[in-house]
């Protein structure tokens, strides 16, 4: 069985919205290696649709792109893409499937089948998959801004605190702090 690892871009102040941090070359040489070790990519429909508008035609040379940018697009061309909707349910995007039916039988299945491990990209999509306890890991890049908006990092809340243990904290020149955590094990009752 293989991980589902949560991974975004968050500002300071807990702000997700893809244009609020560092969209640079090292950035995206980050996630494409985080990319490389996954087996498979894991959206909610939104975040599929904004990715499904722009990176195929990144992929395909349309336009300029940095080397680091077009180097993401082509591997994410390549990489399977599953997707959870209710509301659509044909992917026509290369390597693109569909989730549907129970949310954790089906994530679960998804991990079960991949054993390089699943990279969740989808910030309410973790919040409904963390609520149902099937996170394993968390990689996120902290951004060294204060942007005073939203969407946030779990913003709807969950039914409670997630205890985490860090395995790296890694800064980058941009000023971006990659931080990797893995879920704290169950402390037994007393």
């Amino acid at each position: 069985m293989g991980l589902l690892i949560f991974s975004t871009n968050v500002t300071l102040d807990g702000c997700v919205d893809h244009r609020a941090g560092i969209a640079d070359e090292e950035t995206h040489a980050f996630f494409t290696r985080l990319m490389d070790e996954a087996g498979a990519m894991l959206w909610g429909r939104v975040t599929y649709e904004m990715m499904e508008d722009f990176w195929p035609a990144v992929a395909r040379g349309e336009g300029e792109a940095p080397p680091a940018i077009r180097e993401w697009a082509v591997k994410l061309e390549a990489k399977p893409k599953y997707v959870v909707s209710s509301k659509r349910s044909d992917f026509p995007w290369t390597n693109s499937h569909h989730i549907a039916g129970d949310l954790r039988t089906g994530v679960q299945n998804l991990k079960d089948a991949t054993p390089a491990g699943v990279l969740l990209g989808s910030v309410k999509l973790a919040a409904a998959l963390d609520r149902l306890e099937l996170i394993d890991e968390y990689k996120f890049l902290v951004h060294p801004r204060i942007v005073g908006h939203g969407p946030t990092l779990y913003e709807r809340g969950l039914p409670g605190a997630r205890h985490l243990e860090l395995i790296t904290a890694a800064p980058l020149s941009n000023g971006v702090v990659a931080m990797h955590y893995r879920r704290a094990p169950a402390k037994p009752k007393a």
